[in-house]
């Protein structure tokens, strides 16, 4: 089966749930009269995003950029890491544990810590988008750098390659499912940290994401818009998630067993 049948049936199957959910949730609505202060229709948010578009769009492309500039630094920066530390057990048993308490460490309690010393508020959004995403980048990178079979290891030996030439042909190549793994879990972790980090922030005006047009729709009570935003968040997760999955495909798909059948 080709990858476009895969993707197709993997697409198809959810897309086909949703609208069943969309439509059960359109007919509760209206058959119990609930008004849209409460539960807002599904057509009514759709007209909501297109009226508060003006509005909305901003906040998307503010929220989109915290997002991707996260995500990039923990990709570059998670791989980079991890690489150093395949080359140095020292200097991975010295640093590894400064990461896993930085992971363990909830965003939300250290979002108002990195905001006071930060430069700006998108310095310090864009700080908190890395820090979510960066450990599964790290993590992952660095067992498929160490689960290399000692075999080909002892076959580079061998041939008298040094670390950086084994690094190069061999360990990132047998890595590359693993590191691809961690950056699309990055990926949406890197929306998550930018919407926690835009709440724990609360700003407004002009670099306001999709996170304060929550806020700010929940106290005006303005629910359609409030589900208007939380739509656009869920569009910019399943399309960052897409893109990753469309990108380990071309970068796999030659040679991968997961992709062979």
């Amino acid at each position: 089966m080709s990858f476009k049948n895969k993707i197709s049936q993997k697409i198809f199957l959810p897309v086909l749930v949703i609208v069943g959910l969309m439509l059960f949730w359109e007919i509760i609505v209206i058959l119990n009269d609930i008004p849209a202060y409460i539960l807002p229709r599904p057509s009514f948010i759709i007209e909501t995003l297109i009226i508060d578009w003006p509005i909305l769009y901003p906040s998307m492309i503010n929220t989109i950029e915290i997002t991707l500039g996260g995500f990039a630094i923990a990709t570059v920066g998670g791989v980079a890491i991890a690489i150093v530390f395949s080359l140095s057990k020292t200097i991975e048993n010295a640093l590894f544990p400064i990461a896993v308490i930085i992971q363990v460490t909830p965003i939300i309690a250290i979002s108002p810590i990195i905001l006071i010393y930060a430069n700006s508020t998108e310095t310090a959004l864009l700080i908190c988008a890395w820090l979510v995403a960066f450990f599964p980048v790290l993590s992952n990178t660095i067992f498929g750098l160490t689960s290399v079979e000692t075999n080909l290891v002892e076959l580079f030996k061998l041939q008298n390659a040094n670390k950086i030439q084994t690094l190069y042909y061999l360990r990132i190549p047998y890595a590359l499912p693993n590191i691809l793994s961690g950056i699309r879990i990055a990926g949406g972790l890197s929306l998550i940290g930018a919407i926690v980090a835009e709440f724990t922030a609360g700003t407004a005006g002009v670099g306001s994401g999709l996170a304060f047009r929550i806020l700010e729709s929940g106290y005006r009570l303005n629910i359609p818009r409030m589900f208007a935003a939380l739509f656009l968040i869920a569009i910019i997760g399943i399309t960052i998630y897409l893109i990753i999955t469309y990108i380990t495909y071309l970068l796999l798909r030659k040679w991968h067993s997961s992709y062979q059948n």
